[in-house]
């Protein structure tokens, strides 16, 4: 569905996304995991052909976006960070006048609206105006208006920002759904859980590069372990500890007052010669990768 080779934008001097390269298949989810300023929405935005690409390929469904970026948009949805939803008009009306910007007759448009309303659970809040919706339903809105044109591929642009909880998992939900019925999603995130739990496949982005790419077991099998260890100095042993870690051979990323430590070959970091310090073992995970490919916490970032 999506192709992209060497692509690259740039903004004046400044270089957002520096010549990466992925392709995204036919039915898949898939995930741009990475901080804010990691080139993700640069990257969605040329997708989107909202952005004009610098250099390099892309290719959408067979057409070449670089050539003729206009073109895509009858075949995509797109979900911005930002809703623009009209809050002079009521929430089914929101949807039926965006299928008029794809071509919709009126009739079309107004069935397509009732259908996502169904789907996304807001069918009794149709007649509403979008200033009475809570956070979570405004953004179910927005992901709701980008399915009216019936796209192939959907682009989500950090599609559960700012929510709570009980409305990101409703969102995740949904998704899920979305994806068995065979559409194509492309979304970015710096939720290590969500790009965990939705995506099939997805790449780490840092300063426009991409870091690693794969499944998320297999990227935390490969650049994590099943498994890591989460050494914490006793008082006055930090210099000690870290030491003792550089001499063990392990590969170690320092976390503030926390070293987490990775095992070799996906084994147990054995680090019972390890002394002044309080040793425990969890569950490997996407953060761990983050951390292990730029020595820095995504959540901080």
């Amino acid at each position: 569905m999506v192709r992209a080779a060497g692509l690259v934008k740039k903004f004046g001097d400044f270089t957002a996304v520096e010549g990466i390269s992925f392709e995204v298949r036919r039915g898949e989810t898939f995930g741009m995991l990475g901080p804010n300023g990691a080139g993700k929405t640069s990257t969605l935005r040329m997708m989107s052909g909202l952005s004009p690409v610098t250099s390099g390929e892309l290719g959408i469904d067979g057409i070449d976006a670089t050539a003729n970026p206009r073109s895509i948009r009858d075949v995509i949805g797109v979900v911005s960070q930002h809703d623009g939803l009209d809050p002079d008009i009521s929430v089914r009306d929101n949807l039926t006048v965006y299928g008029f910007y794809f071509g919709l007759d009126r009739d079309t448009a107004r069935r397509r609206a009732d259908e996502v309303l169904d789907f996304f659970d807001l069918k009794t809040r149709g007649g509403d105006s979008v200033d009475d919706l809570s956070g979570g339903m405004r953004r179910r809105l927005t992901i709701a208006r980008a399915f009216v044109s019936r796209p192939r591929l959907v682009i989500l642009d950090e599609p559960t920002t700012g929510l709570d909880p009980g409305s990101r998992n409703r969102v995740w939900e949904q998704l899920a759904v979305l994806k068995n019925s065979g559409v194509t999603v492309v979304m970015s995130t710096h939720y290590m859980e969500e790009a965990a739990i939705l995506c099939d496949r997805l790449v780490i982005m840092d300063e426009g590069r991409i870091l690693g790419a794969g499944t998320p077991d297999e990227l935390i099998q490969e650049l994590a372990g099943a498994e890591v260890a989460q050494v914490r100095p006793e008082e006055g042993q930090r210099d000690s500890v870290q030491r003792q870690l550089q001499e063990s051979g392990y590969e170690t990323a320092e976390l503030g007052a926390i070293f987490t430590v990775r095992g070799l070959n996906g084994d147990r970091a054995d680090l019972s010669k390890v002394s002044g310090a309080r040793i425990s073992y969890r569950a490997a995970n996407l953060e761990d990768v983050f951390l292990m490919l730029t020595g820095r916490d995504l959540r901080d970032e």
